[in-house]
C-alpha cells in the first residue's frame, strides 16, 4: 500500500493545498463560477473508468495520450473536490499509473477543464480483482489459469477472470485511488482485502436454486473472500478533523447465474459498511493487519464509491443500501442531483421508481440511469452543498463529462 507525498518544497504544498481548499466550483448554477467557502471541505466519488484488461495496459493508455482520460481530469479540475475516491482505476505496485495521471492529465489544463490540480497526498492498495484464487469459484469444472497465456480462447479469458477472487484478467484491473488536498494517515489505515465472507455473521451464502443447498462447497466457502476489490478505512486529517474515508467497489449484482451469487456477494460488500458502524469490539471483523473490530463510536467519516446498488431500480438487492443510507451514524441530507440524466437514454423507462436526477451513471436505453456512486457522511458534519456532475445537454461542460460512463458525485461539509 502507499500513501506518497510527491517532493516539493513544503511551502508550496501548503499554498497549493490551502488555494485547493478555498476556491469551489458552483455546478448547481454555471460551473464556471468560483466562489470562496474555506471552512468546507468537498469531498467526491468519481467511477473513472481508468482501466485496461491487460496487465500495464493503463500506464500504456495514459503514456500515449489518453481522450478519455483529459476528460476524467477536466471534470476534475472543474470540480476541484479536496478529496476525492476514483473507483476503477487500475493499480500498481509502484503508483506509475497514478503518476502519470497527475502529472500529464491533473496538472495539465484540459480543454472543458479548470486550472491545473495537483493532490499532494494519495492512497492505494492491493486489490482482489484478477488475482487467481487457485479454485473453481464459478463451478465450470476447471481453474482458470493464473495468468494470460499466448493465443488465449474467449472461454479461457472469461474462466481467468471468474476464478480470481473478484472477478478481473490481472492483479490490480479496477483498482482503486484516493487522492486527497490533506495528510493521509496511512499507518492508520485500515483494509479488509482478506476478510472471509463466512467470517460475516448471517452471511447471504448463495443456495443452488436446483437443490436449495449451498453453492459453494464448504471447502471453497470457507475460503471465499468476501470483498471483490477491497474496503479501506483511510483516516485524512483535514481543517475540520480527521474523516474517515471508507472506500470500496462492490461487486455489480449481476454477472451469475441462477444462484445470485454476486447479487448476494454485492449485498454483503455493502452491508460490510453497516456492520463496520456498529459493530463495536466484534472479533469477526478483523483487517488484514490482524485488527478486530469496528469505527469508533465518536469518529467522523465519509463512506465513498461505486456502491453498484440503486435503492429503488435495477438489479441487485436493494435492502442493503436503503439499509446503508438509513443507518443511525449516516447524516440525512438531500440527494444529490445533475440537471442531465433526464436526458440519457432509458431515463423515461416504464417503471421506474426512483427520481432519475439523483442517477450517477449513464447505462443505455435498455437499464437507464441509475443511482450507483455515493458520498455519505457521518452525523457531526453539516451537508452545505451537493451535487452529481451532469450537465445537461448542450451546456459548455457536457462535452467532458463522457469519459466514463459513470458521473462524478460530490458534498461539501462543514462543522
Amino acid at each position: 500500500m502507499s500513501a506518497r507525498v510527491p517532493a516539493r518544497p513544503w511551502a508550496m504544498l501548503l499554498c497549493c493545498a490551502l488555494l485547493a481548499g478555498c476556491v469551489r466550483v458552483n455546478v448547481h448554477g454555471d460551473p464556471g463560477q468560483a466562489m470562496t467557502r474555506p471552512d468546507t471541505l468537498r469531498i467526491a466519488s468519481y467511477n473513472a473508468s481508468l482501466y485496461s484488461d491487460d496487465a500495464g495496459g493503463l500506464q500504456r493508455r495514459l503514456a500515449a495520450g489518453d481522450a478519455d482520460a483529459r476528460k476524467v481530469a477536466a471534470v476534475l479540475q472543474r470540480v476541484r473536490p479536496d478529496i476525492v475516491l476514483l473507483n476503477e482505476f487500475d493499480h500498481d505496485p509502484d503508483g506509475h499509473a497514478a503518476d502519470l495521471f497527475q502529472r500529464d492529465y491533473l496538472e495539465q489544463p484540459q480543454a472543458g477543464g479548470g486550472e491545473a490540480l495537483r493532490y499532494p497526498y494519495r492512497y492505494f492498495a492491493p486489490v482482489n480483482t484478477g488475482v487467481p484464487s487457485g479454485l473453481d469459484l464459478d463451478r465450470s469444472g476447471t481453474v482458470g489459469a493464473a495468468s494470460a497465456v499466448p493465443g488465449e480462447s474467449p472461454a479461457a479469458r472469461r474462466e481467468r477472470g471468474n476464478d480470481a477472487w473478484g472477478y478481473g484478467l490481472h492483479p490490480g484491473q479496477y483498482g482503486m485511488l484516493l487522492l486527497s488536498m490533506h495528510p493521509i494517515d496511512a499507518a492508520a489505515a485500515r483494509t479488509f482485502q482478506l476478510l472471509r465472507w463466512s467470517a460475516m455473521p448471517g452471511a447471504a451464502r448463495p443456495l443452488d436454486p436446483a437443490t436449495g443447498l449451498s453453492w459453494h462447497p464448504d471447502a471453497i466457502w470457507s475460503q471465499l473472500r468476501l470483498s471483490s476489490k477491497s474496503h479501506w478505512d483511510v483516516p485524512v486529517r483535514t481543517p475540520l478533523g480527521v474523516v474517515h474515508v471508507l472506500a470500496s467497489h462492490p461487486t455489480p449484482p449481476v454477472f451469475d447465474g441462477a444462484e445470485r451469487r454476486n447479487s448476494a456477494r454485492n449485498h454483503d460488500e455493502i452491508r460490510l459498511w453497516s456492520e463496520y458502524l456498529s459493530a463495536g469490539n466484534a472479533d469477526w471483523l478483523c483487517d488484514d493487519q490482524g485488527r478486530c473490530g469496528g469505527l469508533a463510536a465518536g469518529a467522523r467519516f465519509a463512506i465513498l464509491g461505486d456502491l453498484n446498488n440503486d435503492p429503488a431500480d435495477g438489479d441487485g438487492r436493494h435492502e442493503a443500501i436503503v439499509e446503508l443510507l438509513e443507518h443511525p451514524r449516516v447524516l440525512r441530507m438531500a440527494t444529490p442531483r445533475g440537471d442531465g440524466a433526464p436526458y440519457a437514454a432509458g431515463a423515461d423507462k416504464p417503471g421506474r421508481r426512483g427520481a432519475v436526477v439523483h442517477a450517477t451513471g449513464d447505462f443505455g436505453a435498455r437499464v437507464g440511469p441509475l443511482r450507483l456512486d455515493y458520498v455519505l457522511p457521518s452525523t457531526g458534519f453539516r451537508a452545505v452543498d451537493s451535487g452529481v456532475f451532469w450537465p445537461a445537454p448542450g451546456t459548455p461542460d457536457a462535452a467532458i463529462i463522457d469519459g466514463s460512463d459513470h458521473r462524478l458525485v460530490w458534498v461539501d461539509l462543514a462543522e
